[in-house]
């Protein structure tokens, strides 16, 4: 076969633009996928900030409070001997560690509306540290997808 027989070819042909056109277009279908998930869970990381924003509020008001209810306490042992807890009348009044055992968010009246989409858990236990008594409170805080849950302890002193 002589040279002035051979055609060079120049171009692609149907078959291959075709395949090229499939795998582009699968390739750009999976890219949107995972921008279309990433925009979708962009607002996660901040409504889990806000949850654990939260629960650390609730947490450290809960802590704050006496391990005994002041109205029964007796303070002529040492550590001082708890009576009977009465849970009061709403949160204002609350002055024990206990009084937020059981509770929910419904406590919580002087919330800004943006935060109503949380719900709230309380739990308080009695436990030890060592040989020091002490009351476990851990706050859950769920949001949409994320729920946060912190734990702290209060321990008897006066």
């Amino acid at each position: 076969m002589s040279m002035n027989n051979q055609r060079r070819q120049y171009g692609f042909t149907l078959m291959e633009v075709i395949i090229f056109i499939v795998v582009v277009s699968v390739g750009l279908t999976g890219i949107l996928v995972v921008s279309t998930q990433t925009t979708k869970a962009s607002a996660d990381p901040m409504v889990r900030k806000q949850a654990m924003a939260l629960a650390d509020s609730i947490l450290e008001e809960i802590l704050l409070k006496a391990y005994c209810d002041p109205d029964t306490v007796n303070l002529s042992t040492v550590p001082a001997t708890c009576g009977v807890n009465t849970v009061e009348a709403s949160r204002d009044l609350y002055d024990a560690v206990d009084d937020y055992n059981g509770q929910t968010k419904t406590i919580f009246t002087d919330w800004p509306s943006s935060l109503n989409s949380y719900d709230v858990a309380i739990t308080v236990t009695a436990t030890t540290l060592g040989v020091l008594p002490a009351k476990r409170v851990t706050v859950t805080v769920s949001g949409g997808a994320n729920v946060v849950s912190i734990s702290g302890y209060r321990t008897n002193y006066w």
